[in-house]
């Protein structure tokens, strides 16, 4: 089973982290921020990744910390429960519509992250969730899994639309990138031989 349990505890956080990659999409997520426990939902349905998140932050200062420590915990338990990578797919990408907004999202299970994050919200806050917290998120998930991500906004002017429509596009590539590929299941996807 492709499974990990990660926590992780510093003076802003205390955060715990269970995934399972050949899950159903089930999910149990509580962080304190609403919103937020929203699009991890989203993450985890969309993905077929089982996902149970916790976490207690310093909410009484902001968001931040509670959302980039989340991302950060989540991108190493998805690398651990990847293992030595063998027999994924590793590429994944989607298009997703949501209303009145479009989101690309292209990614590579690489173990060399690097981020583009196009989604120009037109709104500083969703709610009382900042905005700016998303490409934060985002950041701090594909640094710590190894992952290229690409997100891209084509269409949109509702940030609430845009914010989920881009999390359910990353749900989406990300299932097919952790899916085993019955043509190569012994084998490691890239000439080097190693990711």
């Amino acid at each position: 089973m492709r499974s990990a349990t990660l926590s992780r505890q510093t003076a802003e956080t205390t955060i715990s982290v269970t995934i399972n990659l050949d899950g159903t999409g089930a999910y149990d997520n509580q962080t304190g921020v609403g919103f937020f426990d929203h699009m991890l939902d989203q993450l985890a349905r969309h993905a077929l990744i089982d996902m149970t998140i916790r976490a207690e932050g310093d909410l009484h200062i902001d968001d931040h910390h509670t959302v980039e420590d989340v991302g950060i915990t989540l991108g190493q338990a998805l690398n651990e429960a990847l293992g030595d990578k063998k027999g994924i797919r590793r590429y994944g990408s989607c298009h997703l519509a949501m209303d009145d907004a479009q989101v690309r999202c292209a990614l590579d299970l690489s173990a060399r992250p690097y981020l583009i994050c196009n989604l120009d919200l037109p709104f500083g806050k969703i709610g009382s969730f900042d905005t700016e917290l998303v490409r934060e998120f985002f950041q701090a998930f594909s640094t710590h899994a190894g992952i290229t991500l690409h997100i891209d906004k084509l269409h949109g002017f509702n940030a609430h639309h845009i914010t989920e429509a881009a999390f359910k596009s990353v749900a989406r590539a990300l299932r097919d990138a952790v899916e085993t590929d019955p043509r190569k299941a012994d084998a490691i996807p890239s000439t080097k031989g190693a990711l």
